[in-house]
Protein backbone atom coordinates (compact mmCIF):
# COMPACT_ATOMS: atom_id res chain seq x y z
CA UNK A 1 0.00 0.00 0.00
CA UNK A 2 1.45 3.26 -0.91
CA UNK A 3 2.29 5.62 2.04
CA UNK A 4 0.89 8.71 -0.30
CA UNK A 5 0.86 12.71 0.22
CA UNK A 6 -1.50 14.48 1.44
CA UNK A 7 -1.36 17.71 -0.83
CA UNK A 8 -4.67 19.53 0.84
CA UNK A 9 -3.10 19.53 3.88
CA UNK A 10 0.16 20.46 2.62
CA UNK A 11 -1.36 23.32 0.79
CA UNK A 12 -3.50 24.59 3.77
CA UNK A 13 -0.61 24.20 5.80
CA UNK A 14 1.97 26.64 3.63
CA UNK A 15 -0.91 28.61 3.28
CA UNK A 16 -1.47 29.04 7.10
CA UNK A 17 2.49 29.64 7.49
CA UNK A 18 1.80 33.05 5.63
CA UNK A 19 -0.36 33.95 8.41
CA UNK A 20 -3.79 33.42 5.91
CA UNK A 21 -6.60 31.60 8.06
CA UNK A 22 -7.47 28.24 7.83
CA UNK A 23 -10.92 29.14 6.07
CA UNK A 24 -9.96 31.26 3.89
CA UNK A 25 -6.86 28.71 2.81
CA UNK A 26 -9.50 26.29 2.56
CA UNK A 27 -11.42 28.43 0.40
CA UNK A 28 -8.14 29.05 -2.10
CA UNK A 29 -8.11 25.17 -2.04
CA UNK A 30 -11.25 24.38 -3.06
CA UNK A 31 -11.30 25.56 -7.09
CA UNK A 32 -7.57 24.60 -7.48
CA UNK A 33 -8.27 20.63 -7.97
CA UNK A 34 -10.92 21.31 -10.43
CA UNK A 35 -8.25 23.20 -12.39
CA UNK A 36 -6.15 21.27 -12.39
CA UNK A 37 -8.27 17.90 -13.41
CA UNK A 38 -9.37 20.44 -16.56
CA UNK A 39 -6.10 21.75 -17.38
CA UNK A 40 -4.97 17.77 -16.65
CA UNK A 41 -7.41 16.14 -18.89
CA UNK A 42 -6.92 18.74 -21.60
CA UNK A 43 -3.37 18.54 -22.13
CA UNK A 44 -4.09 14.27 -21.57
CA UNK A 45 -6.49 15.23 -24.91
CA UNK A 46 -3.50 17.15 -27.05
CA UNK A 47 -1.18 14.20 -26.08
CA UNK A 48 -3.87 11.42 -27.08
CA UNK A 49 -5.04 13.54 -30.33
CA UNK A 50 -1.10 13.44 -31.09
CA UNK A 51 -0.78 9.51 -30.34
CA UNK A 52 -3.75 9.37 -32.95
CA UNK A 53 -2.72 11.15 -35.58
CA UNK A 54 0.96 9.68 -35.13
CA UNK A 55 0.04 5.91 -34.42
CA UNK A 56 -2.35 6.62 -37.55
CA UNK A 57 0.29 7.67 -39.84
CA UNK A 58 2.45 4.72 -38.89
CA UNK A 59 -0.46 2.09 -39.13
CA UNK A 60 -0.92 3.12 -42.68
CA UNK A 61 3.32 3.72 -43.70
CA UNK A 62 3.49 7.22 -43.59
CA UNK A 63 4.68 10.00 -41.68
CA UNK A 64 1.81 11.87 -40.28
CA UNK A 65 2.18 15.72 -38.79
CA UNK A 66 5.75 16.99 -38.58
CA UNK A 67 5.88 20.58 -39.27
CA UNK A 68 3.70 21.93 -36.71
CA UNK A 69 6.14 22.07 -33.59
CA UNK A 70 8.79 19.01 -33.05
CA UNK A 71 7.31 15.88 -34.67
CA UNK A 72 4.19 17.54 -35.00
CA UNK A 73 3.67 17.93 -31.17
CA UNK A 74 1.75 21.40 -31.76
CA UNK A 75 -0.74 19.97 -34.36
CA UNK A 76 -3.17 19.39 -32.09
CA UNK A 77 -2.96 22.92 -30.58
CA UNK A 78 -3.23 24.37 -34.12
CA UNK A 79 -6.39 22.23 -34.61
CA UNK A 80 -8.03 23.43 -31.68
CA UNK A 81 -7.45 26.90 -32.44
CA UNK A 82 -8.90 26.96 -35.43
CA UNK A 83 -11.91 25.83 -34.10
CA UNK A 84 -12.11 28.43 -31.57
CA UNK A 85 -11.91 30.82 -34.61
CA UNK A 86 -14.36 28.81 -37.00
CA UNK A 87 -17.62 30.71 -37.76
CA UNK A 88 -20.64 28.97 -34.89
CA UNK A 89 -23.50 28.27 -37.15
CA UNK A 90 -27.00 27.32 -35.67
CA UNK A 91 -29.00 25.80 -38.76
CA UNK A 92 -32.22 28.18 -39.53
CA UNK A 93 -34.97 25.30 -38.49
CA UNK A 94 -32.66 23.95 -36.33
CA UNK A 95 -34.27 24.14 -31.70
CA UNK A 96 -31.35 26.64 -31.10
CA UNK A 97 -31.75 26.15 -27.22
CA UNK A 98 -31.00 22.16 -27.47
CA UNK A 99 -28.46 22.60 -30.31
CA UNK A 100 -26.58 24.40 -28.16
CA UNK A 101 -26.82 22.38 -24.83
CA UNK A 102 -26.38 18.64 -26.97
CA UNK A 103 -22.43 19.01 -27.09
CA UNK A 104 -22.24 20.63 -23.49
CA UNK A 105 -24.22 17.57 -21.87
CA UNK A 106 -21.83 14.95 -23.89
CA UNK A 107 -18.71 16.95 -22.45
CA UNK A 108 -19.44 17.92 -18.66
CA UNK A 109 -20.29 14.08 -17.71
CA UNK A 110 -16.71 13.46 -18.58
CA UNK A 111 -15.13 15.95 -17.09
CA UNK A 112 -17.06 15.68 -13.57
CA UNK A 113 -15.83 11.93 -13.87
CA UNK A 114 -12.75 12.87 -13.55
CA UNK A 115 -12.70 13.85 -10.12
CA UNK A 116 -12.90 9.50 -9.07
CA UNK A 117 -9.33 9.18 -10.82
CA UNK A 118 -7.20 8.04 -8.31
CA UNK A 119 -3.26 8.69 -9.48
CA UNK A 120 -2.06 8.11 -5.98
CA UNK A 121 -3.46 6.78 -2.47
CA UNK A 122 -4.22 10.40 -1.89
CA UNK A 123 -3.77 11.91 -5.39
CA UNK A 124 -7.54 12.21 -6.08
CA UNK A 125 -9.84 14.68 -6.28
CA UNK A 126 -12.70 13.39 -4.15
CA UNK A 127 -12.26 9.79 -2.64
CA UNK A 128 -16.64 9.38 -2.85
CA UNK A 129 -17.09 6.25 -1.19
CA UNK A 130 -19.80 5.21 -4.01
CA UNK A 131 -17.14 6.88 -6.78
CA UNK A 132 -17.28 4.02 -9.28
CA UNK A 133 -21.62 4.04 -8.86
CA UNK A 134 -20.72 7.99 -9.71
CA UNK A 135 -18.95 7.20 -12.66
CA UNK A 136 -21.87 4.68 -13.80
CA UNK A 137 -24.51 7.08 -13.06
CA UNK A 138 -22.56 10.08 -15.25
CA UNK A 139 -22.13 7.92 -17.87
CA UNK A 140 -25.64 7.32 -18.67
CA UNK A 141 -25.55 11.00 -19.00
CA UNK A 142 -23.61 11.38 -21.96
CA UNK A 143 -25.83 9.67 -25.03
CA UNK A 144 -28.76 12.07 -23.82
CA UNK A 145 -26.62 15.02 -25.28
CA UNK A 146 -25.85 12.89 -28.40
CA UNK A 147 -29.77 11.93 -28.92
CA UNK A 148 -30.51 15.79 -28.03
CA UNK A 149 -27.82 17.06 -30.91
CA UNK A 150 -29.76 14.65 -33.24
CA UNK A 151 -32.89 15.23 -32.80
CA UNK A 152 -32.30 19.47 -32.36
CA UNK A 153 -29.84 19.62 -35.70
CA UNK A 154 -33.02 18.61 -37.64
CA UNK A 155 -31.27 16.64 -40.28
CA UNK A 156 -32.03 12.88 -40.94
CA UNK A 157 -28.86 11.49 -40.78
CA UNK A 158 -28.14 13.50 -37.20
CA UNK A 159 -31.11 11.94 -35.93
CA UNK A 160 -29.84 8.61 -37.05
CA UNK A 161 -26.93 8.97 -35.39
CA UNK A 162 -28.29 10.08 -32.24
CA UNK A 163 -31.17 7.42 -32.30
CA UNK A 164 -27.88 4.98 -32.99
CA UNK A 165 -25.55 6.49 -29.78
CA UNK A 166 -29.07 6.21 -27.40
CA UNK A 167 -29.05 2.26 -28.42
CA UNK A 168 -25.35 1.85 -28.48
CA UNK A 169 -25.01 3.37 -24.76
CA UNK A 170 -27.91 1.47 -23.74
CA UNK A 171 -26.75 -1.94 -24.82
CA UNK A 172 -23.45 -1.69 -23.61
CA UNK A 173 -24.05 0.20 -20.41
CA UNK A 174 -25.97 -2.91 -18.96
CA UNK A 175 -22.58 -5.74 -19.21
CA UNK A 176 -20.00 -2.39 -18.21
CA UNK A 177 -21.83 -2.47 -15.11
CA UNK A 178 -21.53 -5.88 -14.57
CA UNK A 179 -18.42 -6.48 -15.14
CA UNK A 180 -17.40 -3.59 -13.08
CA UNK A 181 -19.90 -5.26 -9.83
CA UNK A 182 -17.96 -8.38 -9.93
CA UNK A 183 -14.53 -6.02 -9.32
CA UNK A 184 -16.67 -3.96 -6.71
CA UNK A 185 -17.65 -7.67 -5.02
CA UNK A 186 -13.98 -8.55 -5.03
CA UNK A 187 -12.50 -5.33 -3.42
CA UNK A 188 -16.16 -5.19 -1.03
CA UNK A 189 -16.49 -1.21 -1.73
CA UNK A 190 -17.28 1.46 -4.45
CA UNK A 191 -14.05 3.44 -4.14
CA UNK A 192 -11.44 3.37 -6.66
CA UNK A 193 -8.53 4.01 -4.26
CA UNK A 194 -10.25 1.04 -2.06
CA UNK A 195 -10.07 -1.08 -5.45
CA UNK A 196 -6.59 -0.22 -6.40
CA UNK A 197 -5.41 -1.09 -2.74
CA UNK A 198 -7.09 -4.67 -2.69
CA UNK A 199 -4.74 -5.20 -5.76
CA UNK A 200 -1.59 -4.19 -4.00
CA UNK A 201 0.35 -6.31 -1.92
CA UNK A 202 1.44 -8.90 -4.61
CA UNK A 203 3.02 -6.53 -7.22
CA UNK A 204 1.84 -7.54 -10.67
CA UNK A 205 0.52 -10.87 -9.61
CA UNK A 206 -2.09 -8.99 -7.68
CA UNK A 207 -3.86 -7.11 -10.60
CA UNK A 208 -7.45 -8.14 -10.85
CA UNK A 209 -7.20 -8.77 -14.76
CA UNK A 210 -5.58 -12.03 -13.52
CA UNK A 211 -9.10 -13.00 -11.65
CA UNK A 212 -11.44 -11.22 -14.35
CA UNK A 213 -9.47 -11.95 -17.56
CA UNK A 214 -13.17 -12.18 -18.77
CA UNK A 215 -15.01 -9.51 -16.88
CA UNK A 216 -12.26 -7.36 -18.85
CA UNK A 217 -12.42 -8.11 -21.86
CA UNK A 218 -16.15 -7.41 -21.25
CA UNK A 219 -15.57 -4.20 -19.65
CA UNK A 220 -12.81 -3.06 -22.27
CA UNK A 221 -15.18 -3.74 -25.46
CA UNK A 222 -17.56 -2.14 -23.92
CA UNK A 223 -15.78 0.80 -23.13
CA UNK A 224 -14.70 1.50 -26.31
CA UNK A 225 -18.39 1.09 -27.64
CA UNK A 226 -19.26 3.88 -25.15
CA UNK A 227 -15.97 6.24 -26.56
CA UNK A 228 -17.56 5.38 -29.87
CA UNK A 229 -14.13 4.00 -31.13
CA UNK A 230 -13.59 1.92 -34.47
CA UNK A 231 -15.34 -0.64 -34.63
CA UNK A 232 -17.76 0.55 -32.83
CA UNK A 233 -18.08 3.73 -34.18
CA UNK A 234 -21.56 3.70 -35.73
CA UNK A 235 -23.41 6.76 -34.99
CA UNK A 236 -21.32 8.66 -36.85
CA UNK A 237 -19.92 6.47 -39.16
CA UNK A 238 -18.66 9.22 -42.30
CA UNK A 239 -19.69 6.25 -45.13
CA UNK A 240 -23.50 5.74 -43.86
CA UNK A 241 -24.32 9.10 -42.01
CA UNK A 242 -22.06 11.84 -43.11
CA UNK A 243 -21.37 12.89 -39.57
CA UNK A 244 -24.01 11.27 -37.48
CA UNK A 245 -24.89 13.93 -34.72
CA UNK A 246 -21.88 16.02 -35.41
CA UNK A 247 -22.86 16.84 -39.18
CA UNK A 248 -25.10 20.36 -38.55
CA UNK A 249 -21.97 21.30 -36.11
CA UNK A 250 -19.47 23.94 -36.51
CA UNK A 251 -16.90 25.95 -34.70
CA UNK A 252 -16.38 25.27 -30.67
CA UNK A 253 -19.37 23.01 -30.69
CA UNK A 254 -17.91 20.47 -33.21
CA UNK A 255 -14.75 21.25 -31.17
CA UNK A 256 -16.33 20.23 -27.77
CA UNK A 257 -18.07 17.21 -29.24
CA UNK A 258 -14.42 16.38 -30.60
CA UNK A 259 -12.82 16.78 -27.12
CA UNK A 260 -15.42 15.02 -25.46
CA UNK A 261 -14.88 12.11 -27.38
CA UNK A 262 -11.16 11.88 -26.74
CA UNK A 263 -11.36 13.10 -22.94
CA UNK A 264 -14.13 10.02 -22.94
CA UNK A 265 -11.23 7.87 -24.06
CA UNK A 266 -8.93 9.00 -21.86
CA UNK A 267 -10.98 8.50 -18.93
CA UNK A 268 -12.04 4.81 -20.09
CA UNK A 269 -8.37 4.07 -20.09
CA UNK A 270 -7.53 5.26 -16.96
CA UNK A 271 -10.42 3.46 -15.63
CA UNK A 272 -9.31 0.15 -16.79
CA UNK A 273 -6.14 0.46 -15.39
CA UNK A 274 -7.60 1.16 -12.46
CA UNK A 275 -10.01 -1.64 -12.33
CA UNK A 276 -7.54 -4.37 -13.84
CA UNK A 277 -3.99 -3.23 -13.85
CA UNK A 278 -3.47 -2.14 -10.47
CA UNK A 279 -3.92 1.89 -10.47
CA UNK A 280 -1.51 3.89 -9.53
CA UNK A 281 0.91 -0.03 -8.31
CA UNK A 282 4.02 -0.92 -9.32
CA UNK A 283 5.29 -4.12 -10.35
CA UNK A 284 6.41 -5.59 -7.39
CA UNK A 285 5.52 -4.59 -3.74
CA UNK A 286 6.03 -1.61 -1.75
CA UNK A 287 7.98 -3.44 1.02
CA UNK A 288 10.23 -5.03 -1.89
CA UNK A 289 11.04 -1.24 -3.24
CA UNK A 290 11.57 0.33 0.19
CA UNK A 291 14.17 -2.95 0.90
CA UNK A 292 16.00 -1.99 -2.30
CA UNK A 293 15.86 1.45 -1.99
CA UNK A 294 17.15 0.91 1.25
CA UNK A 295 15.23 3.40 2.66
CA UNK A 296 11.99 3.23 5.33
CA UNK A 297 8.24 2.64 4.06
CA UNK A 298 7.33 5.55 6.22
CA UNK A 299 10.12 7.44 5.06
CA UNK A 300 9.70 11.27 3.04
CA UNK A 301 11.99 10.00 0.27
CA UNK A 302 9.57 7.24 -0.38
CA UNK A 303 6.81 8.97 -0.39
CA UNK A 304 7.95 11.24 -3.11
CA UNK A 305 9.15 8.54 -4.81
CA UNK A 306 6.04 6.43 -4.33
CA UNK A 307 3.92 9.17 -5.51
CA UNK A 308 5.80 10.03 -8.44
CA UNK A 309 6.02 6.31 -9.89
CA UNK A 310 2.16 5.90 -9.12
CA UNK A 311 1.68 9.27 -11.40
CA UNK A 312 3.82 7.47 -14.00
CA UNK A 313 2.59 3.91 -13.80
CA UNK A 314 -0.78 4.97 -14.07
CA UNK A 315 -0.15 7.11 -17.42
CA UNK A 316 1.69 4.61 -18.75
CA UNK A 317 -0.73 2.44 -17.80
CA UNK A 318 -3.35 4.44 -19.48
CA UNK A 319 -1.54 5.65 -22.54
CA UNK A 320 -0.70 2.02 -23.20
CA UNK A 321 -4.52 1.04 -23.37
CA UNK A 322 -5.04 3.59 -25.26
CA UNK A 323 -2.49 2.61 -28.18
CA UNK A 324 -4.24 -0.48 -28.28
CA UNK A 325 -7.44 1.38 -29.14
CA UNK A 326 -5.84 3.43 -31.63
CA UNK A 327 -4.45 0.28 -33.23
CA UNK A 328 -7.74 -1.10 -33.08
CA UNK A 329 -9.31 1.53 -35.33
CA UNK A 330 -6.63 0.10 -38.31
CA UNK A 331 -7.10 -3.50 -38.08
CA UNK A 332 -10.80 -4.43 -36.83
CA UNK A 333 -13.62 -3.48 -39.62
CA UNK A 334 -16.57 -1.28 -38.44
CA UNK A 335 -19.44 -3.67 -37.50
CA UNK A 336 -23.14 -3.02 -38.74
CA UNK A 337 -25.28 -1.53 -36.16
CA UNK A 338 -27.52 -4.45 -36.16
CA UNK A 339 -23.99 -6.60 -34.89
CA UNK A 340 -23.69 -4.28 -32.42
CA UNK A 341 -26.36 -4.32 -30.65
CA UNK A 342 -26.54 -8.44 -31.10
CA UNK A 343 -22.86 -8.34 -29.46
CA UNK A 344 -24.21 -6.26 -26.49
CA UNK A 345 -27.58 -8.17 -25.94
CA UNK A 346 -27.17 -11.66 -26.58
CA UNK A 347 -23.70 -12.49 -25.60
CA UNK A 348 -22.03 -9.61 -23.56
CA UNK A 349 -25.12 -9.47 -21.41
CA UNK A 350 -25.22 -13.38 -20.49
CA UNK A 351 -21.72 -13.51 -20.40
CA UNK A 352 -21.05 -10.96 -18.20
CA UNK A 353 -23.96 -12.78 -15.78
CA UNK A 354 -22.57 -15.46 -15.42
CA UNK A 355 -19.16 -14.08 -14.73
CA UNK A 356 -20.72 -11.98 -12.05
CA UNK A 357 -22.17 -15.52 -10.26
CA UNK A 358 -19.00 -17.25 -10.98
CA UNK A 359 -17.05 -14.54 -9.29
CA UNK A 360 -19.28 -15.18 -6.21
CA UNK A 361 -19.06 -18.39 -6.23
CA UNK A 362 -15.24 -17.94 -6.10
CA UNK A 363 -15.34 -15.50 -3.18
CA UNK A 364 -17.16 -18.00 -1.20
CA UNK A 365 -15.27 -20.74 -2.13
CA UNK A 366 -11.52 -19.14 -1.77
CA UNK A 367 -12.02 -15.79 -0.37
CA UNK A 368 -8.54 -14.80 0.53
CA UNK A 369 -7.72 -15.03 -3.33
CA UNK A 370 -11.04 -13.38 -4.39
CA UNK A 371 -11.81 -11.01 -1.47
CA UNK A 372 -13.35 -12.77 0.91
Amino acid sequence: MNAGIDLQGIFIQSLRDFGIPAGVAKAIWMPLPMFLMIIGATVGVLVCVWLERKISAAAQQRIGPEYAGPLGVLQPVADGLKLVFKEDIIPAKADSLLFTLGPILVVIPVFLSYLIVPFGQKLVISDVGTGIFLWIALSSIQPIGLLMSGYASNNKYSLLGGLRAAAQSISYEIPLALAVLAVVMMSNSLSTIDIVEQQSGYGILGWNIWRQPIGFMIFWIAVLAECERLPFDLPEAEEELVAGYQTEYAGMKFGLFYVGSYVNLVLSALLVAVLYLGGWEFFIPLDQLAGWLGVSENSAWLQVITASLGITMTLLKAYFLVFIAILLRWTVPRVRIDQLLNLGWKFLLPIGLVNLLLTAGLKLAFPFAFGG
